[in-house]
């Protein structure tokens, strides 16, 4: 069982890539974390130590923080939520569409996951 921290280290050894939305006063949001890899994307969302949500979409998702369609998703705890998504099977290779995309800042300390289409 994984803590807070080391879960959030061993997801960034796994590639996640990290951002940190912020309100329209500076104050944090959430910390949200997504993932591209075998065709879908693997994402989390910690709004607090007991609140925390994770979920895997397919990679051809326009819209991944609400997305239409979920292969698995998971909600409860950040300590348990990191442990299920460290805990989660890699999916099949090349599962289904090609995903790609990156952080895009939209306002000052605010960014958006971009989607990029194969």
């Amino acid at each position: 069982m994984y803590d807070i921290t080391n879960g959030l280290q061993a997801l960034v050894a796994r590639d996640f890539q990290f951002a940190h939305p912020r309100d329209a006063d500076g104050g944090l949001v959430a910390v949200v974390g997504i993932r591209v890899h075998r065709g879908v994307f693997d994402i989390l969302q910690l709004f607090g130590e007991n609140d925390a949500d994770a979920a895997r979409v397919p990679g051809d998702e326009p819209d991944v923080l609400f997305p239409s369609k979920v292969l698995w998703r998971t909600n409860g705890s950040a300590r348990d939520v990191i442990n299920e998504l460290l805990g989660l099977a890699d999916p099949a290779p090349d599962m289904g569409s090609p995903a790609a995309g990156c952080w895009m800042p939209t306002h000052a300390g605010r960014s958006t996951w971009l989607a990029v289409p194969a």
